[in-house]
């Protein structure tokens, strides 16, 4: 064992013992956060707009503090960006995290000296779990690859501003720097293609241990990697065995990375976001995802089926229940507040509190009433995979409303991993009963002859690659919506199949 693996071990042990103080304390923990974001806070502007100085409990945070998305808040981050001190959080931002806006542009999201800290300790503390659980260390004298956006940054109003991976590549620790891949200055490539072929030249010689990224993007790494070399990963990395992701769920791409390496390797998933980092899977046996209830951010979370209710509840952590799903809403040491991210999480358990993501508020089916979200799609694509032993590349669903003859359907737009499966019908048969028996909404308005069983259309090979290269979209941390209440991303996937 080396230097570096058996201190790994002792920090882990040391990193676990300190979070299982909060872990055992999660409604207290979250009462201190609260009560230190509105001390810090209560002299800027948005904190005397609000009267924070006034407010002793989260019911009059609630009754105060509306909940707001980022073109909500724009009136407040609009001066921030122009470069006001003490307006979101005292003083000014390191950084501005830009993101891709809805309605009105890109979205700059603030991140302080407080904030920043703990996107990095998330992270690091992801891995030092993993270590302590499996007491596995092999991988950190290898070579590690987190394929992230390009860490040069621009600069507003005195501010430096990038997308957040690249702005945490500037915070790897040292001790790590040298096995740290690719290059800086292929980190640096724009070009999403023209940087994974750089990325697959400079590592596939080398002792790859950890690789990290969005799924489907690390997939197109394989493939390359694949067609380069004529190996699987994971022969060509013999040491490779742990991957981190975060962003989608994994499971519909499980069957195809399998294929890939040619072999099992752990994984653990992460929630980051550039308005914070929420959670982390800390056990390899369970899938739920710890909160970090002590990392600057107080959290609230308002029941899906209400949120658009004109008082919906805003529930704290000590009032939430397993297996409902939740808009999570954050007030945040970045200056966010009482700020809707846009995710939907249920929680899978209260001791610890831990959570699956379940979609996005904004990504959702109900065109006729049925409130199809995005863990019952995949949920059902999953068993079908399972059952009937097919691979995918990726799939979207949009509602068919325009039909000539019959009943409107869910088209499921799929991308196979070879050819299309010859029983299709049997396969959208189980797929449809799985949404049935997971929906009641669905249920009744197949069963009431309102929507017809759902339809699969195959789409060809790379569709969903050259409909994000259309976009602009191609690579980084983009990500197609599993699921969408128009047609906008079927009908640009329609077009391509010529």
């Amino acid at each position: 064992m080396s230097i570096k693996s058996f201190g790994a071990k002792i920090f882990a042990s040391r990193v676990v013992k300190k979070m299982n103080r909060w872990i055992s304390k999660p409604v207290e923990t979250q009462e201190k956060i609260f009560r230190e974001l509105l001390g810090k806070a209560k002299n800027t502007q948005f904190g005397r707009d609000h009267d924070f100085a006034s407010i002793t409990s989260h019911q009059e945070f609630a009754s105060k503090v509306p909940i707001r998305d980022y073109e909500q808040l724009r009136p407040y981050a609009d001066k921030v960006v122009a470069g006001e001190e003490n307006i979101l959080w005292p003083g000014k931002p390191l950084y501005f995290a830009k993101t891709s806006g809805t309605t009105s542009g890109a979205k700059y999201i603030p991140l302080t000296k407080e904030s920043m800290p703990s996107h990095i300790e998330a992270a690091r503390n992801a891995i030092l779990c993993y270590i302590h659980e499996t007491g596995n260390t092999q991988f950190v004298d290898g070579k590690m690859i987190f394929l992230q956006g390009s860490p040069e940054m621009d600069e507003k109003n005195g501010i430096k501003l990038g997308r957040l991976s690249g702005i945490v590549a500037h915070y790897v620790p040292s001790y790590l720097q040298k096995n740290r891949l690719p290059s800086w200055e292929t980190n640096c490539i724009e070009d999403w293609e023209t940087k994974v072929d750089a990325i697959v030249e400079e590592t596939k010689d080398e002792n790859m241990t950890v690789i990290s990224g969005i799924p489907s993007w690390v997939q197109m790494y394989f493939e390359r990697l694949q067609a380069v070399s004529g190996k699987k990963v994971g022969t060509l990395f013999q040491n490779f065995n742990l991957f981190i992701y975060g962003g989608v769920n994994f499971e519909p791409y499980r069957k195809k990375f399998e294929s890939l390496i040619g072999r099992k390797v752990d994984s653990i998933e992460l929630f980051p976001a550039s308005e914070g980092f929420f959670a982390f899977q800390n056990e390899q046996k369970d899938s739920g995802l710890l909160l970090l209830l002590n990392s600057g951010i107080f959290y609230e979370f308002v029941p899906a089926d209400r949120f658009f209710d004109e008082n919906p509840p805003r529930l704290t952590i000590g009032d939430v229940e397993t297996g409902v799903n939740y808009v999570m809403i954050i007030s945040t040491n970045a200056g966010l507040w009482a700020y809707n991210i846009g995710d939907t999480v249920m929680f899978t358990s209260t001791k610890p509190y831990k959570l699956i993501v379940t979609g996005r508020i904004k990504h959702f089916i109900s065109a006729f009433g049925e409130h199809v979200i995005g863990k019952e799609v995949e949920q059902a694509m999953k068993e079908a995979m399972v059952q009937y032993g097919f691979s995918i590349s990726e799939f979207t669903v949009a509602p068919q409303t325009q039909v000539e003859s019959g009943l409107p359907y869910h088209e499921w737009l799929v991308e196979f991993d070879g050819p299309a499966p010859e029983n299709m019908e049997e396969i959208a048969d189980a797929i449809d009963q799985s949404m049935q028996s997971q929906n009641t909404y669905y249920f009744d308005l197949i069963d009431g002859k309102i929507l017809q069983r759902l339809i699969i259309t195959p789409l060809r090979k790379e569709s969903f690659k050259e409909y994000m290269k259309s976009q602009g979209k191609l690579g980084g941390q983009n990500k197609i919506p599993r699921l969408s209440n128009d047609r906008k991303i079927a009908e640009g996937l329609l077009k391509l199949q010529g």
